[in-house]
């Protein structure tokens, strides 16, 4: 999902409705019922469960996922929205990597032009982001992720000496000679093939 299109038509309770998640029992399914439970009984209300959706919190049938479990740990809840806005607005973050207000018109932008929304839908969806975004911890995240991935064991490796002689002197060890022949001049043939028949003898078939 590059950029999801739900949004909430009011985004000022946004804080208070993620907080009843944090401090209530998971429900086995989220309801309209539970959401007018927690006072949120307006029609425009009802945005919020597509939305749950979108941040995966809850699966297409209505049910809490580990995602929404894993919001209720205060310890890491920031950290835990921040991973779920970054998967449900991933296009936001080509833009800038911890997007916040001071990025609203680009943002904004963005929805725009993705989802062919009007000024009004974009400037909702826009609100929406960004009440969001004050429930994360993009940085945070952005450690957790890479600490996890990068963190591996340091791989062993072992060297094996060559073995060695009585001499000490190893047995894989070759040496190279450099051989110099200076050539009398003279325009006697013989003598150039008997040096170099020499040569052969001597050196190369010894």
């Amino acid at each position: 999902m590059g950029l999801t299109n739900a949004y909430l038509v009011a985004n000022g309770r946004v804080q208070e409705f993620f907080k009843r998640i944090q401090d209530g029992q998971a429900p086995d399914q989220f309801t309209i019922q539970l959401l007018k439970d927690w006072g949120f009984g307006s029609s425009n209300d009802r945005a919020y469960i597509p939305l749950l959706k979108a941040l995966g919190f809850l699966s297409p049938d209505g049910k809490p996922t580990s995602r929404y479990h894993a919001y209720r740990d205060h310890s890491r809840s920031k950290q835990v929205m921040a991973e779920a806005i970054r998967e449900a607005y991933s296009d936001i973050f080509l833009i800038k990597e911890n997007p916040g207000t001071g990025d609203k018109t680009a943002i904004n932008g963005k929805f725009k032009s993705y989802h062919n929304a009007s000024d009004n839908t974009s400037s909702l969806m826009t609100k929406t982001f960004l009440s969001l975004a004050e429930l994360a911890d993009f940085k945070g995240s952005t450690q957790i992720k890479s600490s996890v991935v990068n963190h591996k064991e340091p791989e062993k490796v072992s060297v094996e000496s060559p073995p060695l002689h009585p001499n000490g002197i190893s047995k894989d060890l070759s040496l190279n000679y450099n051989i110099q022949i200076h050539l009398p001049a003279t325009k006697d043939v013989e003598v150039y093939n008997a040096i170099f028949k020499s040569i052969k003898e001597h050196l190369i078939d010894h």
